[in-house]
């Protein structure tokens, strides 16, 4: 990766961090922190697997994000929430095809682009739990403990952050 592509890769994770607003859906701060913490695992040479994991849990918080925004002000169209996570998946993923960062040979695992694989795991993962917590406020009627809305989903990106270090190691 070049200079110029970690400068401008470093400054798309921290413009997050300007439309941060009051808590919505996912903590819009957590999700700016996780923004540049990619960045910053980019140009720190962290291994595509564990990069991808923070980028899918990254997307699917934007994603929640966005669907509760439009559901607070009542904006529906046809096949809307499939269209939001097309579109959020196609923004994360075309331009890091576009700068090669996916799609490179020797990038793979299991016979998959390491991006693409982690990216989906890490999707699959901050979901579940961030829909675990949803389940789990609702049937307690509160948190099990301060800013278990923010420790919940990072969990399941933390235990495999872990694991993908030791299996790429």
């Amino acid at each position: 990766m070049t200079a110029l592509n970690k400068i401008k890769l470093s400054f798309a994770s921290l413009t997050g961090l300007f439309f941060a607003s009051v808590a919505q859906a996912v903590c819009p701060v957590c999700i700016a922190g996780v923004t540049a913490g990619v960045g910053l695992a980019r140009w720190l040479k962290i291994d595509d697997t564990i990069t991808g994991l923070w980028i899918g849990g990254l997307t699917v918080a934007l994603i929640t994000w966005t669907i509760d925004w439009l559901n607070k002000r009542n904006i529906s169209f046809p096949a809307r929430n499939l269209l939001i996570i097309i579109a959020y998946y196609a923004l994360v993923i075309w331009p890091l095809r576009s700068i090669e960062v996916i799609g490179h040979q020797y990038h793979k695992i299991w016979g998959m682009d390491k991006l693409i694989l982690t990216i989906f795991i890490g999707s699959i993962a901050f979901y579940l739990f961030e829909k675990w917590y949803r389940v789990s406020r609702e049937k307690r009627g509160k948190s099990l403990f301060r800013y278990q809305k923010v420790v919940w989903p990072l969990i399941p990106l933390t235990v495999l952050s872990i694991v993908f270090y030791f299996l790429t190691r």
